[in-house]
């Protein structure tokens, strides 16, 4: 049991580290946003090994970004918000592992698609909620000349949301439907399953 805690704690660093690493590419620039894939890592955490180690993943991705200054801080309360808060709760798409898992097992592709769209939903919408309530509260004096700060997160929040969600879908679906064992075929007691 302790092997395969420490298994799965090395994994969550590795795929936190590569999250921090796809984070540092260049994004799709969208109007005042932008869109990256870089949650992939953290839901593929998520439907291996479910919501605890997912949310330890995207914490831990939070504090890297933290430790190399790939972050914008206006204050302390900001950064708890958008790098501890907002990346931990990607986890809440490790709710729905065992489905997904079940799914991939049974080779129900359409019901694992649906389920990974779901799950990224998910995790993506309770990440974005956090930078909305920064983007509302703390980032409102930023806010163009006229507009609400309501409205400019929204538009700037919701289309992070929307595009990181789409994109991370289309690749996870296609990753996973292709490739089931990268979620499927996990260590067993820290020794890995032939």
């Amino acid at each position: 049991m302790k092997n395969m805690r420490l298994v799965v704690m090395i994994e969550v660093a590795i795929m936190a580290a590569i999250a921090l690493i796809l984070d540092l590419l260049p994004s799709i620039p969208v109007f005042n946003t932008s869109i990256s894939f870089a949650m992939v890592p953290i839901f593929i955490v998520a439907f291996r090994w479910g919501f605890k180690a997912s949310t330890i993943a995207g914490f831990l991705w939070g504090v890297l970004q933290i430790v190399v200054g790939d972050l914008q801080a206006l204050s302390f309360w900001q950064v708890i918000l958008e790098y501890l808060f907002a990346f931990a709760c990607i986890g809440f798409a490790g709710l729905f592992a065992s489905s997904i898992q079940n799914a991939l097992k049974t080779e129900q592709k359409g019901l694992a698609t649906g389920l990974i769209i779901l799950a990224v939903v998910v995790g993506g919408f309770t990440r974005y909620i956090w930078h909305f309530i920064a983007g509302v509260t703390i980032w409102a004096s930023y806010a163009p000349e006229g507009m609400s700060p309501f409205i400019n997160s929204l538009i700037v929040n919701g289309g992070s949301y929307l595009g990181a969600t789409i994109l991370c879908s289309i690749i996870l679906v296609l990753l996973l439907i292709s490739a089931p064992r990268i979620v499927l075929d996990r260590p067993s007691n820290g020794i890995a399953k032939k």
